[in-house]
């Protein structure tokens, strides 16, 4: 069967083989119920620079990213924004509204031409309602979930600052960079704030555990490019 979203990508464009049937969430859902949310699935493309949703905006869609990348980023009551995460193809976002949320907690914004493909919560819960067996699944599923987050919160705690920081890096570039001479770049400039959320420390703290990573030689600075050093798998 070709995928609907064909259409809107690209050319030239990686993109996802994932579908929103890969999502963790529908793994009790047998193939009608999945061909219903993809019937009822609602394409986009999105452009450089332009957002999937707004902080406060209505939640009422979830997406699979199907090709591009997004950023997640949230502003304070103070106004400062501090970035959450990155999402590359074959990554959901808008999970947030399963949790009951009537608004989105953050802001979704394209760091590239991106296209998604995403269905209404309410068609979801039509579903659910309809198959209370499915509504037994998600819960399942979303349990194992949290389970998962949870001991990766944990593991963080064990480690060091610098430690952290280079985990963090390297799971970022192997998600978001590309192979040059000295390693693995990662594609897009990361602010000491932006390390300092993902990695939960304060900005000065990551000033002194970055100095240290350079200084070993496991991360190259250049320009406002970060680079995994190959020396260091």
């Amino acid at each position: 069967m070709k995928c609907d979203c064909e259409e809107f990508q690209t050319k030239g464009c990686r993109t996802t083989e994932k579908c929103i049937k890969n999502f963790w969430l529908f793994d009790g859902f047998n193939e009608s119920q999945m061909e219903e949310l993809r019937h009822n699935g609602l394409r986009k493309f999105i452009k450089k620079g332009s957002s999937a949703f707004i902080q406060g905006d209505p939640g009422d869609e979830m997406f699979l990213i199907k090709t591009g990348r997004i950023k997640l980023c949230k502003v304070h009551e103070d106004g400062s924004e501090v970035t959450l995460d990155f999402r590359k193809e074959g990554d959901f976002i808008g999970e947030s509204i399963l949790s009951g949320q009537e608004d989105y907690p953050l802001s979704a914004w394209a760091l590239e031409d991106t296209v998604t493909c995403g269905f209404k919560i309410k068609h979801f819960n039509e579903l659910v309602l309809a198959n209370p067996d499915i509504g037994l699944k998600v819960i399942q599923s979303m349990s194992a979930k949290m389970s998962s987050m949870t001991d990766r919160l944990e593991s963080m705690t064990e480690n060091s600052l610098e430690n952290r920081l280079y985990s963090v890096l390297s799971n970022v570039a192997k998600e978001h960079g590309i192979m040059v001479d000295d390693g693995l770049a990662i594609k897009f400039p990361l602010t000491h704030e932006d390390l300092g959320f993902l990695v939960g420390a304060h900005r000065v703290s990551i000033t002194k555990a970055m100095k240290c990573l350079t200084h070993s030689g496991k991360v190259i600075k250049n320009g406002n490019k970060l680079i995994l050093s190959h020396t260091f798998p």
